[in-house]
């Protein structure tokens, strides 16, 4: 089967498109043929070894695919081979094929596109964890969300829309700030054009935004410290931008505000029924078509280094997903 690897941890350019062995399943694993996979900012760190939980090469990136079951480990139930399934990996997904835990898979939507499926795992996972568990984000406060049309901003907007907030949307460009608004944004402002925090402060009347949603770092992470709310909570999310901010922690205790950091990926193993009972309330909105993913591009997987770049470089929108083959 074919899979990119990365054999040394130098970024994006040291990926090569191989020729590699399959893998079989271990107790309660799957072995999938791999339909799509998403490309995340995050492959990016792995590939640099930056991650939270570092694979030593060679190994290949990706960290949510959809796909068909081909093989059962021992053990393993309530899953068949042929069905179609979103998974969450560790890491492998730009892939022919991949093994990975059952407790990792969910099924998918007879109506999901494998592009969908692939698509969606990552990022509405983050924000609706990030906006339901973490911020608790009521109906009727004010939600801020920087880089509101990469991959998790423009589904925290979608979210906190149906969560029933006010969206304020931040981005670099008004063509960016234009697909935020097709997404439910009820306020646009272009960080290029306008400063932030003024902003912020005059679209809540002076009172500051109760939610912050920030990918991005940096100084935008200094604006967001200085319009949220009294008790708001800023939810850290990564750092897009490059750098990483350090908190005054004095600015904290002047509002009562609360700085909440979301590590994903660390529900799989920490706290499952978290993010079960996160993609019950997702899929179900998929469903009754409340939200879908937006994939502005896809890529064949001997373009997957073109398709992580393009990601790289904040040159997309909403989410860039890797196939392998025709859609179901």
């Amino acid at each position: 089967m074919k899979a990119i690897i990365c054999h040394e941890l130098t970024g994006a350019a040291a990926l090569r498109l191989e020729e590699v062995a399959e893998s079989r399943p271990g107790p309660n694993q799957v072995r999938l043929q791999v339909r799509a996979c998403g490309v995340n900012f995050a492959d990016s760190l792995i590939t640099r070894g930056q991650y939270q939980k570092q694979p030593q090469p060679p190994f290949s990136p990706g960290f949510e695919v959809s796909g068909n079951v081909l093989e059962l480990g021992e053990g393993v139930e309530g899953i068949k081979v042929g069905d179609q399934v979103i998974a969450i990996t560790p890491y492998g997904g730009y892939a022919e094929q991949v093994v990975v835990n059952v407790n990792r898979c969910v099924p998918m939507p007879q109506a999901m596109s494998w592009e969908h499926g692939a698509a969606f795992p990552v990022v509405f996972g983050t924000s609706h964890v990030a906006l339901w568990h973490r911020a608790r984000l009521q109906a009727g406060e004010t939600l801020v969300v920087h880089g509101a049309s990469g991959g998790v901003g423009l589904t925290a907007v979608a979210i906190g829309k149906q969560l029933g907030a006010t969206v304020i949307a931040t981005a670099s460009s008004p063509e960016k700030l234009q697909v935020a608004q097709k997404h439910g944004a009820d306020h646009l402002i272009d960080v290029n054009a306008e400063e932030v925090r003024t902003r912020i402060k005059e679209l809540t009347d002076g009172r500051g935004a109760d939610v912050i949603y920030d990918p991005v770092g940096g100084e935008l992470f200094t604006a967001s410290l200085r319009s949220i709310a009294f008790e708001g909570r800023i939810l850290v999310i990564g750092f897009a931008g490059g750098t990483v901010p350090q908190i005054p922690a004095n600015h904290l205790l002047v509002k009562n505000v609360d700085v909440i950091g979301v590590n994903w990926p660390a529900y799989a193993e920490l706290r499952p029924q978290v993010m079960t009972e996160s993609f019950r309330t997702l899929l179900q909105w998929y469903r009754d078509g409340a939200m879908q993913p937006h994939v502005s591009a896809t890529y064949p997987l001997e373009q997957a280094v073109e398709a992580l770049n393009q990601v790289i470089a904040r040159k997309s929108t909403g989410k860039v997903v890797i196939t392998m083959g025709k859609g179901n």
